[in-house]
């Protein structure tokens, strides 16, 4: 419930999001339609997945050595999210969607991500799906994406390497032409790959028909040498079983082979495996071949070479998904707490007098300290549900605004997409360990759901790049590209709002003007960063430099949430009473974050590594 009310708020009060319906391809929508929506996914979401959270924690994937078992409650809540249409909520009337706007596509998934974020949903076969539209021939768009769509068949983006990890200039795979007629496959240029792939989220399992791999890999010249760096990479289609031109199974393997699963903290319940092409364990005859040769078959997307860039279009939509899982971890661990402390008896009130040990317990949301804690945990929570739906507003505008609408929503979400995904990664994890401390001893517990939440979350700082990768991104090219014209469309924004406050109240005014000064000083401490012109000392607190963007980016966006919250309702209270914790509480924290980046402080990398 309390999570509706939210999203209703952000979406209808703040995001005025049925003013898209006022443009063509959304003009068959209304209010009612995107309620219609969000009920049917809140209640699969509470029916499907909820009372299955803790099932699918304990009762962990299981190779039998020829299939992955899972619990049937996971075919269940799959079975009831394709039949639901989310796969394809966003896609053209004319291919089976429903031409929904991202951002209610987006608020719809978090009542998944809030219920069981370890079930999962679709976003990996969406942004598969999404990349082969974009990037694919109308035959790959037709026999792999649509089939994704549908739900017949899912979707992975196979990345990492064992040997490399983030480092993907590094990968190993190789992609050699499948004899001579390569280039005359109607489904592409159809090549061999031989490679080792890690972590790679629902890799094998028996929920889909099939599964479609897309696979980076080199393709090494005649003398057997690949270019180096990222700019030799390109990107294969590789389903795990063939299939014909109208899409259907031909009976036989493609030769990808389960190697493992990967035993995790949290997420357990999605299936994360190690994954080997062509090793031979299902060898495949080419088309128009005799015999069976060796190697997985793959299908070329696109050109040659070109393959990161045309995954960077999947990892982008993940980042945010991976934003959006993190924030609603947050929130189910806040939830569970209020809960919590509304019920706890223990302590009693400070008075003038002390404490009197005669009289009744008091509950523990009464308690000072308490109160900070859960307003941390909402400020966190609420304020990175603002941001990434925030962000899916900027996808609509991209896809649907007019040119001006549309080139300055791209450059908002190229600067915004590392603070999308590391921001809510970190401090909803946060807010989760504030969850466990509530709840004091019984939180360390299974006996209470908030020590899995956190469990679940401490991955989101991790996986579709790491922390320190988004940093990097950050400070190392977001905020430079284009000369800056990204950030500073970020800042004629930020400091719109701030204008827009001023005369509001004594509140607004405030934060209105703390946030000016906020904005300030990551505008002194970029270029301050930036004044050698030497990338290792610039880079050197990447990290510290985009927890105080991030921390800026959301003091701005609970400056516009508290602007929308007129009435003096309970939640309008509440939203307000958050905006004020984060300026009071949050907000000065970047002084100190900005003073190493200011001075490009080298403490950190100048450090010996035999002296640690």
């Amino acid at each position: 419930m309390l999570l509706r009310t939210t999203v209703d708020f952000l979406l209808h009060d703040w995001l005025k999001v049925s003013e898209l319906n006022q443009r063509e391809r959304f003009a068959d929508h209304s209010r009612e339609t995107f309620d219609a929506v969000l009920d049917t996914c809140e209640r699969i979401a509470r029916d499907k997945f909820a009372p299955f959270n803790r099932t699918v924690d304990v009762q962990e994937p299981v190779f039998d050595g020829e299939k992955v078992i899972l619990p049937e409650c996971t075919q269940d809540a799959h079975n009831a999210y394709v039949a639901s249409g989310m796969l394809s909520a966003a896609q053209d009337y004319a291919i089976g969607g429903m031409q929904l706007p991202y951002t209610i596509e987006a608020a719809a998934n978090a009542f998944f991500a809030c219920s069981s974020v370890s079930i999962g949903a679709g976003m990996l076969t969406v942004g598969n799906a999404n990349l082969l539209m974009a990037h694919g021939t109308e035959l790959q768009k037709k026999v792999f994406a649509l089939n994704e769509f549908s739900g017949r068949f899912t979707g992975t983006m196979c990345l990492s390497e064992p040997q490399a990890g983030s480092s993907l200039s590094d990968i190993a795979t190789r992609a050699t032409p499948d004899g001579a007629d390569f280039d005359t496959d109607p489904l592409g240029p159809r090549y061999r790959l031989k490679g080792n792939k890690m972590w790679i989220s629902t890799g094998d399992h028996e929920l889909s028909e099939n599964i479609v791999h897309l696979v980076l890999a080199k393709i090494p010249d005649a003398q057997g040498k690949t270019i180096p760096g990222v700019k030799g990479i390109s990107l294969f289609i590789v389903p795990k079983k063939l299939v014909d031109l109208e899409s259907q199974l031909t009976g036989e393997r493609n030769d990808v082979a389960l190697a493992g699963l990967n035993h995790k903290l949290g997420w357990r319940g999605t299936v994360n495996t190690l994954l080997n092409f062509g090793e031979g364990k299902y060898p495949v005859r080419s088309p128009g071949l005799n015999g069976k040769g060796a190697g997985a078959i793959g299908y070329l997307v696109g050109l040659p070479g070109q393959g990161l860039r045309y995954m960077f279009h999947m990892m982008n939509e993940a980042r945010i998904g991976v934003g959006m899982a993190a924030t609603m971890l947050g929130l189910a661990g806040y939830y569970a707490s209020l809960d919590y402390a509304k019920s706890r008896p223990q302590g009693r009130p400070i008075t003038a007098g002390g404490k009197d040990p005669a009289s009744p317990q008091t509950r523990i949301i009464e308690h000072a300290d308490i109160k900070r804690m859960l307003l941390a945990q909402k400020a966190y929570g609420e304020g990175a549900l603002a941001l990434e739906l925030y962000c899916a507003r900027l996808v609509d505008e991209q896809h649907t605004g007019d040119a001006q609408q549309a080139d300055e929503a791209r450059l908002l979400l190229e600067v915004l997409t590392p603070i999308a995904k590391s921001w809510p990664s970190e401090w909803c994890l946060e807010a989760n360990s504030l969850a466990i401390q509530i709840h004091g001893g019984y939180g360390y517990t299974r006996d209470y759901p908030v020590e899995q939440y956190w469990r679940d979350n401490r991955l989101n700082m991790i996986h579709e790049g790491t922390h320190g990768i988004q940093a990097l991104d950050l400070l190392g090219r977001k905020v430079l590209m284009e000369k800056g014209r990204g950030l500073q469309l970020l800042a004629d924004r930020i400091n719109a709002t701030i204008e827009r406050a001023l005369p509001i109240g004594k509140d607004a005014a405030m934060h209105a003007n703390a946030l000016a000064q906020a904005l300030q000083r990551v505008g002194r401490a970029t270029k301050m960063a930036w004044s050698t012109g030497v990338p290792a000392e610039a880079l050197a607190n990447a990290v510290p430099y985009m927890q105080a963007f991030g921390h800026t980016v959301l003091a701005w966006i609970w400056l516009e949430v508290e602007l929308a919250s007129h009435s003096d309702s309970a939640a309008n209270i509440g939203r307000r009473q958050a905006a004020h914790f984060f300026y009071h509480y949050e907000l000065p924290k970047i002084s100190a974050w900005l003073n190493v980046v200011e001075v490009r402080d080298m403490t950190c990398a100048n450090m010996a590594e035999d002296s640690f």
